[in-house]
């Protein structure tokens, strides 16, 4: 049975309680690069945290594309397979086209404040089936020896369907 294409969204949030290398790299990056960024628009620190100054500095919306730069290599690292997601092999399988950074909030005085997110949206998959629950996806083209080949994997937190294409 085929049901159509999915793309997925999976959202990964970064923050003090990072646990693996990848991520307290990451997380130190970004908070050292918004300190930097920030200064343009909070010239004498009139405000603390990140969302007070959205709420007075509107232009600050520009933070999370220019603090985006300091995550970028750190993406790059994952070989365009979305970190997290494993299939029921326990292995990293699901390619992603393009992230999103966002800032959380941040602080510029308290680094433990300090909370981002990679959205990370996949390539579309042919959706075949769900089985219990599992989905049983493969990614167009990737045939062998005349085989679609297929993964499943359990949806889990923080992971969703993005958009559905009916068969």
């Amino acid at each position: 049975m085929d049901k159509g294409t999915i793309k997925l969204c999976y959202r990964k949030i970064i923050d003090v309680n990072a646990t693996s290398a990848w991520e307290s790299y990451l997380f130190d990056d970004t908070y050292t690069e918004f300190l930097l960024q920030v200064q343009n628009y909070n010239a004498n620190n009139k405000y603390a945290s990140f969302a007070e100054l959205l709420q007075s500095v509107p232009e600050a919306e520009n933070l999370h594309f220019l603090v985006s730069a300091a995550a970028f290599g750190y993406v790059k690292q994952l070989n365009n397979k979305v970190p997290d997601v494993t299939n029921s092999l326990g292995r990293l399988f699901l390619p992603f086209e393009n992230f999103r950074f966002e800032i959380i909030n941040s602080h510029i005085s308290d680094k433990s404040k300090h909370r981002v997110a990679i959205n990370f949206y996949t390539d579309q998959l042919r959706w075949h089936d769900t089985i219990n629950n599992q989905l049983l996806v493969s990614v167009p083209g990737k045939i062998e020896d005349g085989e679609v080949l297929t993964d499943m994997f359990t949806m889990q937190p923080f992971l969703s369907i993005y958009s559905y294409k009916p068969a």
